[in-house]
Parts: structure tokens; C-alpha cells; sequence
């Protein structure tokens, strides 16, 4: 088993990217294994580690078809539904409350 080189931050050498670079430049890393890790210093914990693949390796995203579009729509609404008042609250419901903000704080109405 071998272990894959460290670099760190920002000193990562050209030609290889994080998941999110790649995806900023419309690409996916495709299947292809990690061959690097990108490690930023934290003050109180382990350091944030980030992953790094070969951009020459790297596929092009896969295009957003008509059905995958809808059940994303769906499922983001589903997210801004109250379950108690079922309607949509706007925002996404926090999920340490369960329900909208006026549901779950019924007297704390302020008049604006």
C-alpha cells in the first residue's frame, strides 16, 4: 500500500485539482483515483484535508437531463416544506427545528 504525497495549501502543483475545481471548470474526476491530498492547518483541530486528481484524467460533467432537473426541483421543495403548516416556508426548514420558524415559535410573532 502506498501512501499519497501531502502538499500544502495553496502549494499543490499545476495539473491537479480538488472536486470542486474540477467541477468549476465543468469537468468530474470520472472514476479515476485520488493521487494527492491538499492538507490546511486548522488552529484547534486536524488539519482540512482535500483530495487531488489528474485534470488531464478528468470526464466532462454529465449534462442535467429534463428528469433529473425535476426530481432536483421536487426534492428542494420538499426541503422548504413545513410538515406542520405544509407550506413553503421560503427557505430550507432547519432541520434542528423540523418545521418553519413560525411553527415552531408560535408566540414569538413580532410585528415588523
Amino acid at each position: 500500500m502506498s501512501t499519497l504525497p501531502v502538499y500544502s495549501w495553496r502549494l499543490a502543483p499545476d495539473g491537479l485539482a480538488t472536486r470542486r475545481q474540477l467541477r468549476a471548470q465543468g469537468l468530474r474526476p470520472g472514476g479515476q483515483d485520488v493521487v494527492a491530498q491538499l492538507e490546511r492547518p486548522r488552529y484547534r483541530r486536524g488539519p482540512l484535508v482535500a483530495y487531488l486528481y489528474l485534470v488531464e484524467r478528468a470526464k466532462p460533467v454529465r449534462p442535467m437531463t429534463a428528469r433529473k432537473a425535476a426530481a432536483l426541483a421536487k426534492a428542494n421543495a420538499a426541503r422548504r416544506t413545513c410538515p406542520q403548516c405544509r407550506t413553503d416556508a421560503g427557505y430550507v426548514i432547519p432541520a434542528s427545528l423540523g418545521m418553519c420558524v413560525p411553527c415552531a415559535y408560535p408566540d414569538e410573532q413580532r410585528v415588523a
